[in-house]
């Protein structure tokens, strides 16, 4: 881990003081390096127990893969903005990619924090970057409105989690993850102990967002560029998932007694909303947007429900969803940078303008809505499973979530490739090899999970 986090420090030294001819191929070139670095040092370290353990950092089954997808979306998001920032002044240039790399390190830094304490610093040390990114480059004026709805909803949801951080640690005077015992709620309180799980999880539902604290995502993921909307999909969404895996652990108590039934229904009720709302929209980023929200509402389910089969399949899900949704903001920029506009009613017939491209929306819409042998199947059976088990009655909620969610994936595909282009799209430029790349190296890390999940992701089950 240390070796991760003076790298990335490394990496906004030079990007600082590169000469400005060379700044992009600096900062992609050093930031490709370090996801290679993390897959080295992160390999044999995708057991059920700690490695690289010390007083502060360390990694285990949980965390490694989400550090590598932290690590790995880096270098893409920044070959994905290259082209929009060309005619931006150097400075601004320069700030961009050291706003990238920022938020790569504290993600690092988040994933790998054994005590809560830092774990809380680095959670929140990702708004200041992410919320600039947002209403420095975003598209339109709206992304200060968009930046306003993001910054108090992250940190009104906060503030309760760090009461209840200092609650624990004066009861139990540590907030170390393998170690902390809640002595100072016993199970003759556990009134007491359901009110501080209540505060807890309340900025983790934020973050990731389940339906009902969702209203900052469209609004930030509309006005984000490319860069901000692949960094909020892949990884800041799965923040909230992996603190919900980490805390449900201190407070399974509650998690199985008091509180599991409400939210479990409340989560798997949103994820179907959500699916019915994604058919409705007319705004492509803002349909991926909401198809986000529906997919972390059903990983919040599955984490609630606490069992192996739902956290292994939330586990698995982050990760698929990381990967596949990242890939359709990248694509729907391509389509942006070219037509003006998101409007799916405008942005027909790209099959016959840039048909190479329609592989990659196949792909990845099939991928989104969970087509075997994609990993989102994996997570998905994996989920649904484990909440069909925990209730039949949610068997019909999950059940037509799922079938909404196919249904919108394949309205995705349809609406953009299918039918005639309209006049103003019909003379657009051909696909460039960059933009082919960023799908491949979407593409590529999917189709080793789906060769290989065993010793990817699912080694938890040990």
């Amino acid at each position: 881990m240390i070796t991760l986090i003076l790298f990335t420090t490394g990496i906004i030294i030079t990007t600082l003081i590169v000469p400005n001819n060379k700044l992009w191929a600096n900062s992609i070139s050093q930031s490709a390096l370090l996801s290679l670095f993390s897959l080295i040092i992160l390999s044999n370290h995708w057991s059920s127990s700690w490695h690289n353990l010390s007083n502060v950092l360390a990694s285990d089954s949980i965390s490694a893969p989400l550090i590598v997808l932290s690590c790995w979306l880096a270098p893409i998001s920044l070959i994905a903005s290259k082209n929009s920032l060309n005619s931006a002044s150097d400075l601004n240039q320069r700030i961009f990619n050291v706003m990238v790399i920022i938020i790569t390190g504290a993600l690092i830094v988040t994933f790998s924090a054994l005590e809560l304490l830092l774990f809380y610093i680095a959670f929140e040390t990702t708004l200041i970057p992410t919320l600039i990114l947002i209403t420095r480059w975003g598209a339109q004026m709206e992304r200060f409105q968009a930046g306003l709805y993001f910054m108090f909803y992250t940190l009104f949801g906060s503030l309760p989690l760090l009461i209840s951080l200092i609650a624990i640690y004066i009861s139990s005077y540590s907030l170390s993850i393998p170690n902390i015992e809640l002595l100072w709620a016993p199970q003759n309180e556990i009134e007491s102990l359901t009110i501080w799980w209540a505060l807890s999880i309340i900025a983790f539902l934020i973050k990731m967002p389940v339906y009902g604290f969702h209203l900052w995502l469209p609004k930030a993921h509309v006005e984000a560029p490319v860069a901000g909307s692949m960094i909020l999909a892949a990884i800041l969404l799965k923040l909230g998932g992996y603190g919900l895996i980490r805390l449900i652990s201190l407070f399974s108590s509650v998690s199985l007694n008091s509180l599991s039934l409400a939210l479990v229904t409340f989560c798997s009720w949103g994820a179907l909303i959500t699916s019915i709302i994604c058919i409705r929209q007319t705004d492509l980023k803002a349909l991926i947007a909401y198809s986000s929200v529906g997919h972390m509402s059903i990983v919040a389910a599955a984490i609630f429900s606490a069992t192996n089969w739902g956290m292994n399949g939330a586990l698995m899900l982050m990760i698929a969803h990381g990967l596949v949704s990242s890939a359709l903001f990248s694509l729907a920029n391509t389509v942006y940078e070219r037509s003006g506009t998101r409007t799916l009613a405008i942005t027909r017939g790209l099959k016959t303008i840039l048909p190479l491209s329609t592989l990659w929306w196949l792909l990845m819409c099939v991928a989104n809505l969970g087509l075997p042998p994609s990993p989102n199947l994996i997570g998905e059976i994996l989920i649904l499973s484990s909440l069909i088990s925990w209730s039949i009655w949610l068997f019909p909620i999950v059940g037509f979530a799922t079938v909404f969610g196919a249904i919108y994936s394949l309205m995705i595909f349809q609406l953009s490739q299918q039918g005639v282009p309209t006049a103003n799209i019909s003379n657009i430029p051909v696909s460039f090899s960059r933009e082919h790349l960023l799908a491949s190296l979407h593409i590529i890390p999917l189709i080793l999970i789906i060769i290989n999940p065993l010793s990817a992701l699912i080694t938890w089950l040990k």
